[in-house]
């Protein structure tokens, strides 16, 4: 048998040699990687985690703003964004598509509806990236942002491909109108991320945007390759901390008195500006405070419109108001003495004349309270001599002219008292020359009003941690010091009363039915510049310093009308209009008789919370409140209004209980009881309008189960009213 021969195998050996390096290789980065768990520096653990770890956010809420009354005045509201998908990708299904099929019609569509030009539409929906492809998807920035579900549902219904909504936040002001200056507003801002932002820019929105700026959470989750979440997994989640809530001594009631006048006098003058601040001179809280023009917060529309808070940023020269001062300054030195005559007319001032308003032709010898009856200016020249200038200017500075009041408002004016020339101490006594801010006649007058007392004024009330419910800052009221006595401060109330009520007094118009009234008038002329002033009927800041009772006065008020077109009228007619029906009303609504005693048909509630629902009902009912159970009732695990205090009988009370929420009747509630009742079912409602509900979307006595939205649309008295009229029911007449 022949032995074969054996041969060596050139290319099996370098095969085996090949593959075994490569083998030895691979074996090698499994044990090093075993070991370090390192690629090129990076832990694979934290690459992986990236790949498939996500993470969602939950969107914190902007912090409230409420009245006094713990109506809301801004808070965030449900609103839509408005998402457009380009990318054919998208659509699967060529009969159903999901992308945006026609950009053209669907831009001209989309512009019906949102404010971006047809054009704009267009070219956002048909842009390409950078690389030259499709994006996925496109927004509209603002325009898209805070659709209302009314906006929304009219989108719907065109039908668009590719037109999708998601959820969104919206500051929302119910109240349109309403201390726009003094409440401010926010804006979106983008950010670096493509994500938005509410940033307040001005008002109290931003002096406050801090407070108010909650802080996002978020949901961490695993994924595998597909985005799916994976068994097992762990959710960490971060809640959201929604803002800091804040209450101001604003009384949305008294508030909507001062707008109503307003608007109606603007219209019927329409002066270049007008200012209006009404306080509680006990406390030193405003409770109402509007300019015109003005503007709405929700779309920032205003005309002719300074975008400052006239109230507290700008300086004016006060007129015959600052005589209110100069009265108390020579009462309280001793040196008043209302019999005593002086020459009316004209009074010199080295080589200057400082003539009465009448001309310089005077009155005659009158007296001095007959003088500041007329609201003489040479009275007011005559009782500096007797104060003392600096005498005079130390009790300006005691009334805190001239320096800031510390109201917690941004920008706040100091005014400028010009003591430099003998005649600038002279004209300052009634209130030309130097400058003050409504802010500090109202602080001043708080001493008249309060017994020789000057409140600080205020208009945070406190700020609380809705989350906890935690008051993180409390403000109480400050008395900023005592520049009269007491008796002084009678004695001005009553002598400004006269100004009303006496035969030749500067003030009739400002005379009340029900209520005496204590008050001043001023006819400021207005600056020009280099020393000189407009003149003329329609060329004055005319104003109204008050309060009332004139006894005990329960509130104080000021009011400037700037430039009003007065077609005949008396220059205190204007502001007259604006005092009178926003005092009455004022103190009729608080219950104030014209002896300053309160009379309130009230109940008493108490903290109910761990107690049946249906027996407190039952109680409740009993003592003329209406009570809401939120819930499916039982114990009573929360409620509003807070216990114990004293309700207003026909006042709603909310109980909270456990269970499913059944959807109530909110035909003719207000807005605030609506809220009230959100805020405890924790429900996705959308308020549509002011005033009272005409209509809901759910109907009354539906279990909620879900988070669907529900639509609660509200109108005015005058609103109703109206439609009332235009459209009676089939077979009946109007009258």
């Amino acid at each position: 048998m022949k032995k074969k021969r054996f041969r060596f195998q050139w290319g099996a050996f370098l095969l085996i040699i090949f593959y075994g390096g490569l083998f030895f290789l691979l074996f090698a980065r499994m044990v090093m990687l075993q070991a370090t768990g390192e690629v090129k520096g990076q832990e694979l653990a934290a690459r992986a985690a990236a790949k498939y770890s996500k993470e969602s956010a939950i969107t914190a809420s902007r912090g409230k703003i409420y009245d006094a009354n713990d109506q809301v005045i801004a808070e965030d509201t449900l609103s839509y964004r408005l998402i457009a998908i380009v990318n054919k990708e998208a659509t699967t299904d060529a009969k159903k598509p999901r992308h945006v099929v026609d950009p053209e019609k669907t831009a001209k569509i989309l512009a019906e509806y949102i404010p971006m030009d047809e054009e704009k539409i267009y070219k956002q929906l048909t842009r390409l990236k950078d690389d030259g492809k499709k994006p996925y998807q496109v927004e509209f920035g603002s325009a898209g942002r805070g659709i209302s579900h009314e906006i929304m549902s009219k989108i719907k219904a065109e039908k668009l491909p590719g037109i999708v909504f998601i959820n969104d936040l919206k500051r929302y002001y119910p109240n349109g109108i309403f201390a726009s200056h003094l409440v401010g507003f926010t804006v979106k801002e983008e950010n670096k991320d493509g994500t938005f932002t509410t940033k307040g820019k001005m008002g109290l929105e931003l002096t406050y945007d801090k407070a108010l700026t909650g802080k996002d959470g978020k949901v961490e989750y695993e994924t595998d390759a597909f985005s799916y979440l994976l068994p097992n997994s762990e959710k960490m989640v971060t809640p959201a901390k929604n803002g800091d809530d804040i209450y101001l001594t604003l009384d949305k009631t008294i508030q909507s008195f001062l707008e109503e006048s307003m608007t109606a006098v603007e219209k019927e003058y329409n002066p270049e500006s007008m200012t209006a601040i009404v306080a509680d001179p006990k406390t030193g809280k405003i409770l109402a405070m509007s300019q015109r023009p003005t503007f709405n917060p929700d779309t920032r529309e205003g005309d002719n419109m300074k975008w400052l808070n006239e109230a507290i940023e700008e300086t004016i020269e006060p007129g015959s108001t600052m005589k209110t001062f100069t009265l108390a300054s020579a009462i309280d030195t001793g040196v008043w003495d209302p019999n005593k005559y002086y020459p009316s007319g004209q009074y010199r001032v080295l080589d200057q004349v400082i003539k009465d308003h009448n001309g310089g032709n005077g009155w005659g010898w009158i007296s001095y309270l007959e003088g500041f009856q007329r609201s003489s200016n040479t009275a007011m020249a005559h009782l500096l001599k007797l104060i003392g200038e600096d005498v005079f200017f130390d009790y300006l500075d005691r009334f805190g002219f001239g320096k800031k009041t510390g109201i917690d408002l941004p920008n706040e004016a100091s005014g400028k008292l010009l003591s430099k020339y003998p005649v600038e101490r002279v004209t300052t006594t009634f209130g030309q020359g130097s400058t003050v801010t409504p802010i500090q006649l109202i602080q001043a007058l708080t001493a008249i009003a309060n017994d020789g007392k000057m409140m600080q004024p205020y208009v945070i009330d406190r700020i609380v941690d809705p989350s906890t419910g935690k008051t993180i800052k409390k403000h109480e009221p400050i008395v900023k010091g005592q520049p009269v006595s007491a008796d002084t401060a009678k004695q001005v109330k009553e002598i400004l009363a006269s100004t009303l009520t006496a035969k030749d007094g500067s003030a009739k118009d400002f005379i009340l039915d029900e209520y005496e009234v204590a008050g001043k008038t001023g006819t400021a002329q207005i600056p020009l510049g280099n020393g000189r002033y407009s003149w003329g009927s329609n060329e004055f800041l005319y104003s109204f310093v008050g309060m009332a009772p004139a006894d005990d006065p329960q509130l104080i008020m000021y009011v400037s009308v700037k430039r009003p077109k007065l077609k005949g009228d008396a220059g205190s007619i204007p502001v007259s209009k604006v005092f009178n029906p926003v005092m009455l009303n004022s103190l009729k609504y608080l219950n104030v008789n014209p002896e300053g005693v309160k009379h309130v048909d009230d109940a008493k509630i108490q903290d109910y919370t761990g107690k049946s629902a249906e027996a407190i009902q039952v109680e409740l009912q009993n003592d003329g409140l209406k009570p809401i159970i939120v819930g499916g009732g039982g114990k009573i695990i929360d409620q509003y209004p807070k216990g114990p205090q004293k309700l207003v009988k026909g006042n709603f009370v909310f109980l909270k209980t456990a269970g499913d929420v059944i959807l109530p009747d909110f035909t003719n509630w207000s807005l605030r009881n609506v809220l009230a009742f959100k805020a405890l079912a924790n429900l996705e409602i959308e308020v549509v309008g002011e005033g009272f509900v005409t209509s809901q979307s759910v109907s009354a006595g539906t279990v909620i189960s879900d988070r669907s939205p529900i639509v609660v649309k509200l109108k005015t008295p005058a609103e109703s009213f109206v439609k009332d009229v235009e459209t009676p029911p089939e077979g009946e007449t109007t009258e």
